[in-house]
């Protein structure tokens, strides 16, 4: 399904975008790794705040991305493709609150539409070839990670 290799530094900086949401899972269940991250740089950094905060950030940017990829096609292909470039932000703007576990949920969700858009601009030759081989797995590991506010 996918025969194009994902390119060496959109694997690596695609993964280390991952780390801030392993690290709020980290502070989530190590009293060693949230107390450190509380001395050394402060409460945002820590379990539900970094993993709500980044994430909101990471969604708001998947709709930058995803705008770019609209800009490559024409007529209403790039009419939906625009419309649905906005939904990831805007969703994190209207849906994320109301404390960890409903914002949480409502990242996961988004995670998942962006998930879906992706699939759109990918099937339609608007992302590159290796697009959705790069996005599963860092979507996957994402929704695992905001999964912690919510069980824990």
């Amino acid at each position: 399904m996918f025969e194009t290799p994902v390119p060496r530094a959109a694997l690596l900086l695609g993964f280390a975008g991952v780390l801030p949401f392993g690290w709020g899972v980290l502070t989530l269940l190590s009293d060693a790794a949230f107390g450190l991250t509380m001395q050394t740089i402060g409460p945002r950094f820590v379990g539900p705040y970094v993993l709500l905060s980044y994430g909101t950030v990471i969604l708001s940017f998947m709709s930058g991305v995803l705008w770019g990829f609209a800009t490559r096609a024409e007529g209403a292909t790039a009419a939906l493709g625009y419309s649905l470039s906005v939904i990831p932000a805007l969703w994190g703007f209207f849906m994320v609150g109301n404390g960890p576990i409903s914002a949480a949920t409502n990242l996961i969700i988004g995670f998942i539409g962006v998930l879906m858009i992706d699939y759109f601009f990918w099937i339609n030759r608007l992302a590159p070839p290796w697009w959705m081989a790069l996005r599963i797995p860092l979507s996957a590991l994402v929704c695992a990670c905001l999964l912690a506010p919510v069980l824990i």
